[in-house]
């Protein structure tokens, strides 16, 4: 039993059924001529800051992050905050340090921005090697996430329905990735968060109004229900059950600040910006906007063990991915009016929109770099001549057959994976982004020695780092709450690998730049030199 009236649960599925087919129609509308490269893969930079910022926000504040945020703020207070505004921090680090150069240095992808240092195959297969690595586990949880909502909002418990659920949506997914390109899923991540931050922000205000307006009040009862007591309120709570609980939780931020902006899908919509300034400007929009929504969910969150208890909680799901709607569902009390029952549709509506873009955004990104990165430069497509080109219209078509290529395997995983904590995944994403990604980007962007050699090293040695690592964290076995419960392989004491793996990105790259020969980085360093004007600043190089 969920606890929503049959009325909420029909009003939900004509909702979601509505939605569907909007935002499927909206792709057909917009999707790019099937020649047209620039358009599929940026949408022509013809969005403005506003529209681009509200689409960079949307496709940073996944599913992942509504309802596994939000169930931690619910469940463990205070470490849930925190952990909230380590994301809005990250977007902030992408903004202030990362956003124009990467603008400059890519085109499409990027493993374009990785090329402008260090040109080959090796650089652009690898790029995408990781870059599917690292969203792979994310599509997988949303796409779980979507099965398992629709059951928990429509009632039914039925695993082949749960089942079907994740396929049809996959399958649908998939649609808006391939025909729609930038443009179209732009459009969709702009409905997303307006629709989140609406309702969200309305469902606050109810949750803040129950408590007379009052903060204080609000905390006070959230701690009294979370049956911790006062600990709710302090730090620690989440990784109380490690050995070093503060040592944990400050790695475990660090993972989300340095990661969560780096992912791809995140940084591919850079490229649709025209220019440096509306980058800038961009992202002078999604920033308050995700501000925003730490807020929001920070209220509600607080508002469902305040409201419902953590008990319930606890009982739709164990993670407290459910507390989000919980939450929004327990501040009408035991009646509900008409008018409510629109706003939680509202609500499970703009749930239900989150799932589907940002898998379709997650896709597009691995789509975008298998066609660019790997096709587009390989002699099995391009030609045996080294100045053959992919015509574009060829280029186009291998993209959206990578879009199937990389959903149909997700969608399959995705159903073997739905009945298992689905936490590690997210945070193996998180740390493949801190421990490969970020510390790439940063080297290649700033570090003017840096050579092929140290950048394959970062890439691939962060990569199997964090895959070696993360089999032996508490979250994959050792407890009750693990993706395995019932196994204890658990020989690393930490929730993330970030504690490990992040010193050990950054040295890889040191250590393979030294290798490399003073020769190699100096010549390096000439290279760097001659467009580094163009990749700090936009700005042509005149002369030495």
């Amino acid at each position: 039993m969920t606890g929503f009236s049959s009325s909420a649960q029909t009003m939900s599925l004509v909702a979601f059924t509505a939605v569907a087919t909007i935002t499927l129609l909206l792709c057909v509308m917009t999707g790019p001529d099937r020649d047209d490269l620039d358009e599929f893969y940026t949408g022509y930079g013809s969005l403005s800051p506003m529209r681009n910022g509200l689409a960079i926000a949307g496709d940073y504040i996944s599913a992942a992050t509504v309802l596994g945020t939000g169930g931690v703020i619910a469940l463990a207070g205070y470490d849930g905050v925190v952990l909230a505004l380590s994301t809005a921090l990250s977007l902030m680090l992408l903004m202030f340090l990362l956003a124009e150069p990467l603008r400059n240095a890519g085109r499409f992808t990027m493993g374009d921005a990785l090329a402008r240092r260090t040109p080959g195959r090796a650089v652009r297969n690898t790029a995408c090697a990781v870059t599917i690595i690292a969203l792979l586990p994310l599509m997988l949880v949303q796409l779980a996430g979507a099965g398992d909502l629709l059951a928990f909002i429509l009632g039914f418990s039925s695993d082949s329905l749960k089942t079907g659920c994740v396929i049809g949506l996959g399958a649908l997914m998939i649609s808006y990735a391939a025909i729609g390109g930038m443009k179209g899923t732009a459009l969709i991540q702009i409905l997303k968060i307006v629709m989140l931050l609406g309702s969200g922000a309305v469902v606050a205000a109810l949750v803040l109004s129950r408590f007379d307006w009052n903060p204080g009040a609000l905390l006070d009862s959230a701690a009294a229900n979370s049956g911790v007591g006062t600990a709710y309120l302090h730090s620690g709570l989440q990784f109380a059950g490690g050995s070093s609980p503060r040592l944990d939780m400050i790695t475990s931020e660090l993972t989300v600040v340095l990661g969560g902006a780096c992912l791809p899908h995140v940084t591919m919509r850079m490229y649709t910006a025209n220019s440096a300034r509306q980058v800038r400007r961009s992202l002078s929009w999604a920033v308050p906007c995700v501000a925003l929504f730490v807020l929001i969910i920070s209220v509600i969150g607080f508002g469902a063990t305040a409201l419902v208890g953590r008990d319930a909680i606890v009982a739709g799901d164990p993670q407290g991915n459910t507390a989000y709607l919980l939450g929004s569902r327990g501040v009408f009390g035991a009646s509900v009016s008409t008018a409510e029952t629109l706003l939680f549709t509202t609500v499970t509506t703009a749930i239900f929109l989150t799932l589907l873009a940002s898998v379709a955004g997650m896709i597009l990104a691995c789509a975008n770099s298998l066609a660019h990165d790997v096709f587009a430069h390989s002699r099995l497509f391009r030609g045996r001549r080294r100045d053959d080109e992919l015509s574009p219209r060829r280029e186009m078509l291998l993209a959206r057959l990578s879009a199937l290529a990389v959903g149909g395997p997700a969608i399959l995983l995705a159903t073997l994976a739905q009945h298992r904590s689905l936490q590690p995944l997210v945070t193996l994403s998180f740390c493949l982004g801190a421990s490969a990604i970020a510390p790439a980007l940063v080297y290649s962007l700033f570090w003017r020695r840096y050579t092929r050699t140290g950048l394959l090293a970062t890439l691939i040695g962060g990569t199997l780092t964090v895959l070696l690592l993360m089999p032996g964290t508490n979250l994959v076995s050792g407890s009750p709450t693990a993706a395995f419960p019932d196994a204890d392989f658990n020989w690393f004491p930490f929730t993330t690998t970030g504690i490990v793996s992040i010193p050990l990105g950054f040295a890889y790259g040191w250590l393979g730049t030294v290798v490399s020969g003073r020769r190699k980085a100096e010549e390096q360093r000439r290279q760097y030199e001659a467009v580094e004007g163009w990749i700090l600043a936009g700005a042509v190089r005149r002369g030495r």
